[in-house]
């Protein structure tokens, strides 16, 4: 793991509503060489708003400590920053981070920004009051550890927020060299789910998403669960 430091500044945001879409992407997992030629081929991958499942489903809850698994260009990290959360966001893209880095000045915020993968991260047990992973291109493996690191990660009291689209057209992905079946899914995240976890929101849910990458998806599935104290 290794942290870039907390980056301030001020002015209007622009991070991203950061799903990765099925066309033109790199393979699943974390390969950092890919993620970056592909952030490298345009100045701005995602729209700079953020995810709207993120924001509906964080609204209310009172700040803590937040992480951000595969934080993009930002956007997520940035909002959860302006309102009053503690937030790490880490991702395997150096350019993505970047970008986010600037962003987070622009809007004034601080954001502990870490490269890495989830599964490298070395992250703190129980550190975290609030893991999102929006749209992540978490590798799926035989002892899941990806899911397992997920559930690791959150705090007592904490939630774990785990969003996906519903709607991939897996024949035309695997056409572009990615197999949505290699990504981990909050169905996945939910079978590891024991009576230490409250299931709060577990649904299929419509989306409207104007500009960015991902603007063609119409459908999430959202898994919010909460641990147990």
């Amino acid at each position: 793991m290794r942290e870039i430091g907390p980056v301030t500044a001020s002015s209007p945001r622009h991070g991203p509503d950061h799903d990765h879409p099925a066309h033109g992407r790199p393979g699943n997992g974390d390969d950092a060489a890919a993620w970056d030629e592909w952030y490298s081929d345009v100045d701005q991958v995602w729209s700079g708003r953020p995810n709207g499942a993120l924001v509906a489903e964080v609204t209310g809850l009172a700040p803590g400590r937040a992480l951000d698994v595969g934080c993009g260009e930002g956007a997520d990290a940035v909002w959860l920053a302006e309102h009053g959360w503690d937030v790490t966001a880490l991702d395997v893209s150096q350019v993505a981070l970047d970008r986010a880095a600037r962003h987070a000045r622009h809007a004034g915020v601080t954001v502990r920004w870490v490269y890495a993968g989830l599964v490298e991260a070395a992250l703190s047990p129980s550190g975290f009051d609030l893991v999102s992973a929006q749209y992540s291109a978490l590798r799926r493996t035989p002892t899941a550890e990806a899911e397992r690191a997920l559930l690791a990660a959150v705090a007592p009291g904490g939630v774990l927020l785990v969003v996906h689209h519903a709607d991939v057209d897996a024949e035309h992905a695997r056409s572009q060299g990615f197999d949505p079946a290699d990504d981990v899914q909050p169905g996945d995240v939910a079978a590891l789910l024991d009576d230490r976890w409250v299931v709060e929101v577990d649904e299929t849910r419509a989306r409207a998403v104007e500009g960015g990458a991902g603007a063609h998806h119409r459908l999430d599935q959202v898994l919010r669960a909460r641990r147990r104290r």
